[in-house]
């Protein structure tokens, strides 16, 4: 059923004016009787093209500021009326309301103000009534009226309209309207969880645009898409598309780097979302170096990131190993240069974003939602609970493996020395068998455990672990505490002259 009808009338009420002159231009050619208001009626004038107000369709004057133009029984009975039904039409013409067949809207920006910092009263002020009202008329009467939602659609709707000379299919008016309805139920959500923000309402409204179909999902036979900004984030300046792995490793480098932003030249390398090497050194390429020496076999395929420019001499270093994904602030150019040499390795600069406060996942037929594990460890939240005390460098490499413990897939052991992960257990059913994996692990790649520390994701509900550690070289423990057996823990490490903190803070990360 293709239904095709031919424009005569069109209003226009837009905030964005940039593309709308050619489709002006165009409707005007045709012969379309155009109405408006404010600043879109004085930008048709401006063109040469005769524009009929609002004002003398409705005979009333824009009020309150502007906040009432269009909001007029002549304007949505001109919209709503159903071109086949006798009734409707003869109430048209008995009203005299205008035909409209074409509706052309560009909302206020409400979320781009907020986004600004703009005061309460201007926030409120970009909150869209009008032109809301019409999209939502215009693509309910879809069936006869055309609706422009959102200057985004601008360049289809005049590719359609240099193509059909002003004819709409009823498939073309459906088009724009599921467009539509995604423009005003987009712009609600932002409005509502503006508000939300303060009220804490018991409803989860979440609406993400511009989403791009990756070249699959987690394996080849599921489609796979990203809903987000990723260009607000990264700079990506080589290599082929992230890919939805990429991207779930990508986030987890991110936030692991997150914590060490501040701290001395850091790198790690992650495979998996988990960390397999991660150093701190005094460069940036000492740094590289030592975290993979964490697991160069893991490296391969991983993703490597930095909190510090990556120079030439590191870019040298990494540019024999095969990595999907380098990230980094910045780059010096010749290292830049290097690392482009292999097609497909992903390079992105890393931009300054506030993330998002909230973690979401599916989960049943619903969503889990919570607030983000924002707690980092620091040594002031230490309590002591050992005869033994850590010495100022234990300390140091306690917090360090305690960052990237909060970081690892539980249940979760983090072996550190000197500032450099040794070895993790990662994603383990049993602490007992995350904490084996991780000695052998650092065993096999001929770590030194003597003077180690060791962080546990959470409690040790028996002094086993300990026990083992302490037999692997380990010296010195932090993990959250509260178990009601943390006693024979406590004396384990009191009777084996081991260290031990709590930080009163489980990290799990299922």
């Amino acid at each position: 059923m293709n239904d095709f009808r031919s424009a005569k009338s069109a209003l226009i009420s837009v905030f964005s004016k940039d593309g709308l002159e050619p489709i002006v231009k165009k409707l005007n050619e045709l012969g379309v009787t155009l109405y408006s208001t404010g600043g879109t009626e004085k930008f048709i004038k401006d063109l040469g093209i005769p524009v009929v107000p609002v004002e003398d369709v409705t005979s009333y004057p824009s009020i309150l500021g502007g906040r009432v133009k269009t909001l007029h029984p002549k304007v949505f009975g001109g919209i709503l009326n159903r071109q086949e039904n006798e009734t409707d039409q003869q109430e048209l013409e008995k009203f005299e309301i205008p035909q409209l067949d074409i509706v052309i809207v560009d909302l206020y920006p409400f979320e781009k103000t907020v986004a600004s910092g703009a005061t309460a009263q201007d926030i409120i002020e970009k909150i869209d009534i009008g032109g809301i009202s019409l999209i939502r008329a215009a693509a309910k009467n879809y069936k006869d009226v055309l609706c422009v939602a959102s200057m985004d659609d601008y360049q289809e709707f005049l590719e359609l309209l240099l193509a059909k000379d002003g004819k709409t299919s009823i498939e073309n008016r459906r088009r724009f309207a599921a467009k539509a309805f995604n423009v005003s139920s987009h712009y609600d959500t932002a409005i509502f969880n503006y508000f939300n923000a303060e009220e804490s309402i018991e409803a989860f409204k979440v609406s993400l645009s511009n989403g791009a179909q990756l070249r699959y999902g987690e394996n080849p036979h599921q489609k796979g898409y990203f809903y987000g900004e990723l260009d607000e984030l990264f700079e990506k300046v080589h290599g082929k598309e992230l890919s939805y792995n990429n991207l779930l490793d990508v986030d987890a480098a991110v936030n692991l780097m997150g914590e060490f932003k501040n701290d001395q030249p850091t790198f790690a390398i992650l495979k998996h979302n988990n960390a397999c090497g991660l150093a701190t050194r005094s460069t940036i390429k000492q740094a590289y170096v030592d975290a993979l020496a964490g697991d160069p076999v893991s490296a391969f395929g991983g993703v490597l990131i930095a909190n510090k420019t990556i120079d030439l001499e590191t870019a040298e270093e990494i540019h024999s190993l095969f990595c999907e994904v380098v990230i980094a602030p910045a780059y010096a150019p010749e290292a830049l240069e290097l690392l482009k040499g292999k097609k497909n390795r992903i390079i992105l600069i890393q931009n300054e974003v506030d993330f998002p406060q909230q973690s979401v996942r599916s989960c049943l037929n619903g969503v889990l939602v919570q607030e983000k594990d924002l707690k980092t460890d620091t040594i002031e939240d230490l309590t002591l609970v050992t005869n033994n005390k850590p010495s100022e460098n234990e300390l140091e490499d306690l917090i360090f493996a305690s960052k990237i413990c909060k970081h690892t897939k539980s249940n979760t052991i983090v072996l550190a020395k000197n500032k450099q992960l040794c070895a993790s257990g990662t994603g383990q059913t049993s602490r007992v068998d995350a904490l084996r994996q991780a000695i052998e692990k650092a065993q096999s790649f001929e770590f030194d455990l003597k003077g180690a520390a060791m962080a546990s994701d959470a409690f040790f509900p028996f002094p086993d672990c300990v026990e083992i550690a302490n037999k692997a070289g380990v010296e010195s423990v932090i993990q959250p505490g509260g178990s009601i057996k943390d006693q024979l823990s406590i004396d384990y490490c009191n009777e084996n002259n081991v260290s031990m903190v709590f930080t009163g803070t489980r990290h799990f990360k299922h």
